[in-house]
């Protein structure tokens, strides 16, 4: 089965930007190398990678998967093969959040949002650090102090430069973040805030 990579980022891009050039080039490097891409499904970086997945020699029909604000399925970019209409307006960011990889492309309040998200559903998270925006300024910290994944020292928002890169991690990495969440739990030793001693 394939697996599932987010591309999040900003709604609105110029057409020569380079963060459309990454998103772009993301998009196509995913399906070049077997993954489905899955997106907001509007325009600006969503938009870019799916034209790039389309542009894989390898493309096919169910490689692009559109997770919608709206219930209107026809309220696109046009490039999904597969349209989600959730009608959950904001809070469809989670959906979009739990792909098995998730890539920051720039992005404001929504994209960190998923970031939020996606760190915490113990996601593969990397973010294009050449870009304004908040994959900048998290590419290659942490969100927070809890530890993910023991066995993933190194766990972070993994910071690229290009697509090839991000490749690269995916394919070192993808198979261990494979943790479900499992509700939210304080540290071992930290207190909850609703926790008295």
């Amino acid at each position: 089965m394939k697996k599932l990579v987010s591309i999040i980022g900003d709604a609105v891009i110029d057409n020569d930007s380079n963060k459309r050039a990454f998103a772009y080039a993301m998009g196509k490097a995913l399906v070049d190398n077997g993954y489905r891409v899955v997106s907001g499904g509007m325009g600006g970086v969503m938009q870019a990678a799916f034209e790039g997945a389309r542009a894989s020699e390898f493309y096919q029909e169910g490689d692009t998967v559109a997770i919608l604000p709206f219930f209107d399925r026809s309220k696109t970019n046009g490039l999904a093969d597969i349209v989600i209409g959730t009608g959950l307006d904001i809070y469809r960011n989670f959906i979009v959040a739990n792909s098995d990889a998730v890539i920051a492309v720039g992005g404001g309040a929504g994209t960190l949002s998923e970031l939020a998200t996606a760190w915490t559903l113990k996601r593969l998270m990397l973010a294009y650090a050449d870009a304004d925006g908040w994959s900048g300024q998290i590419a290659g910290k942490r969100m927070d102090y809890r530890v993910r994944y023991e066995e993933i020292e190194e766990d972070k928002v993994f910071g690229v430069k290009t697509a090839d890169e991000a490749i690269a991690i995916l394919e070192k990495y993808i198979g261990q973040y494979n943790a479900s969440h499992d509700g939210i739990k304080p540290q071992e030793g930290v207190l909850a805030p609703y926790e008295v001693k």
